[in-house]
């Protein structure tokens, strides 16, 4: 696995570094070889952000831990990834590793969660009109609502935009790339 590491607002040390390589590179066992595994770190206050992220085969597996300790927002972190690879065991089996199941024990985790093959599904669509707005605009009526979410066109732009309450309490702006 090749796997880049950094840190917002601090110095990594080698002997994290070290750590976090030879923690992340277990997971090869769901994922090839080359697959690219990004981890950033940050501290705020007093507050060990870990963040680890694999695109891989046209998906992205995500995880973030925050916890007072930074060795156990690693740990949790990679406990979290596991758990999500394993729960979707069937839906990813195809773009993992041939064998990435074979093994009766987990890495991280104390067992093998029951994965839920039927999972989550749809239980309701909402249609409604969208009308060109700035983003002020959006955060107000996003506000307005009280949702943690906005759909929106771009009154700059003319795209289609999803504004979102991050959990910093900003917001985040996903716009489509061309």
């Amino acid at each position: 696995m090749r796997i880049s590491i950094s840190g917002k607002g601090i110095e990594v040390s080698d002997y994290l570094r070290e750590l976090i390589d030879k923690k992340v590179s277990k997971l090869e066992r769901y994922f090839s070889k080359d697959t690219e595994v990004q981890v950033t770190m940050a501290v705020e206050r007093n507050r060990h952000i870990v963040e680890v992220t694999i695109p891989y085969d046209n998906i992205i597996i995500r995880g973030e831990e925050v916890t007072g300790d930074m060795y156990a927002s690693i740990d949790n972190v990679l406990d979290k990834l596991e758990k999500q690879i394993v729960r979707h065991r069937t839906k990813l089996e195809k773009n993992l590793k041939s064998d990435a199941f074979r093994y009766d024990t987990p890495l991280y985790a104390d067992v093998f969660e029951d994965a839920d093959e039927e999972g989550p599904s749809i239980v309701r669509t909402k249609r409604f009109a969208i009308k060109p707005m700035s983003e002020e605009e959006a955060m107000l009526q996003m506000e307005l609502l009280g949702h943690s979410f906005y759909v929106f066109a771009n009154a700059d732009t003319g795209d289609i935009n999803v504004l979102y309450k991050r959990k910093d309490g900003n917001f985040g702006l996903i716009e489509p790339e061309r």
